[in-house]
């Protein structure tokens, strides 16, 4: 590990970060939803002339949505502004924009900060992963399922339509009613303003354009959520043996990306820091990062080398490391081999 569990005190080197700036806030609203909203004009102006032309607009657009998450994110950690009322105010309002209920994501959310990384505490918020051994273990229609739950398509393209049009628009079992309240209020303003931009401008374009922006932004939002918690050696222990700050900083990756993919994901590459303390805005992980020394040494992942999280699929308790399907077979194979050895 390259980090010991003797930095106990890692979190409070973070912790003069979690201040929230109300300028800084403020300008980030302004230059997210604002440019989002221009861009999808732009989008629908340039669709008369041809859907090519529309898509560099839509691209643009699709990113800065992703932005427009990362603030509604914040604001379900109330970090991005001091006043809760305020964080709950804009996450409903930047929720709408994205597809998520406040609420209720914030709730999942908050259980995969308690838990990631813990193999005792796995399905809510969370990537379905099973270990080899539970793979093995499993029925064969399981197995079939985590195969097809694994695939790009289904993840990176079926999966942004799964999660963010259905189980978004549904409450979670046990919720509460300020929880039940907040789903309904969001899904309600969700259909109102998709009902107005299709009386306006005509349910094809709609469709055409938001169709297209959702799409790569909600593909774009999955693979930031995978690749940051599905690399190599990252961090899964049970329960017992289960840290904190360890799942902070070695289950979470610092995602190296160029300035500008920097900008329109809000640093959310930063991952490993933000897990560490989700108080700190996303406007300062970058800064938290760098003047924290002890976290220079955590898994860093280039965009090069994150592609290769694509062939990742179960993960070794014994090697300790993400492993393909191929590879848990040739371990389970050694596995049965060292089993039925006979003795001399």
């Amino acid at each position: 590990m390259t980090l010991q569990k003797s930095m106990k005190n890692l979190k409070k080197q973070v912790s003069p970060f979690e201040k929230s700036t109300r300028a800084k806030s403020v300008w980030q609203i302004i230059n997210t939803i604002g440019p989002f909203l221009i861009l999808w004009y732009l989008a629908y102006i340039s669709l008369s002339v041809s859907y090519l032309l529309a898509l560099v607009p839509i691209v643009l657009a699709a990113g800065f949505l992703v932005r427009v998450f990362i603030i509604f994110h914040d604001c379900t950690h109330h970090s991005f502004f001091k006043n809760r009322r305020v964080n709950r105010l804009l996450g409903t309002i930047t929720g709408v924009i994205s597809l998520f209920p406040f609420d209720k994501w914030g709730h999942e959310h908050s259980v995969h900060h308690a838990t990631s990384g813990n193999l005792d505490k796995r399905g809510t918020g969370d990537i379905w992963t099973l270990t080899v051994n539970e793979y093995v273990a499993a029925p064969f229609r399981t197995r079939l399922a985590y195969r097809l739950f694994r695939n790009p398509v289904v993840m990176f393209i079926l999966g942004p339509i799964y999660v963010f049009l259905l189980t978004n628009r549904f409450n979670r079992k046990g919720a509460r009613k300020k929880e039940r309240m907040n789903t309904y209020l969001t899904n309600l303003l969700i259909v109102a303003i998709i009902g107005i931009l299709c009386w306006t401008i005509g349910w094809q374009s709609f469709l055409i354009i938001h169709g297209s922006i959702f799409m790569i932004s909600g593909s774009a939002g999955i693979w930031l959520f995978y690749v940051q918690h599905t690399f190599e050696q990252s961090y899964f222990e049970k329960d017992q043996e289960w840290e904190y700050v360890l799942a902070a900083v070695e289950g979470s990756s610092f995602y190296k990306l160029p300035k500008v993919l920097q900008f329109l994901t809000g640093n959310i590459g930063y991952h490993h820091v933000h897990h560490l303390s989700p108080r700190v805005p996303n406007y300062e992980l970058e800064k938290a990062h760098n003047n924290t020394k002890p976290l220079e040494n955590v898994p860093t992942i280039t965009m090069a080398k994150s592609l290769q999280s694509l062939k990742y699929r179960l993960w070794d308790e014994q090697g300790k490391d993400f492993v393909t399907f191929k590879e848990a077979k040739q371990l389970m194979k050694k596995s049965m081999a060292v089993q039925v050895k006979p003795e001399h």
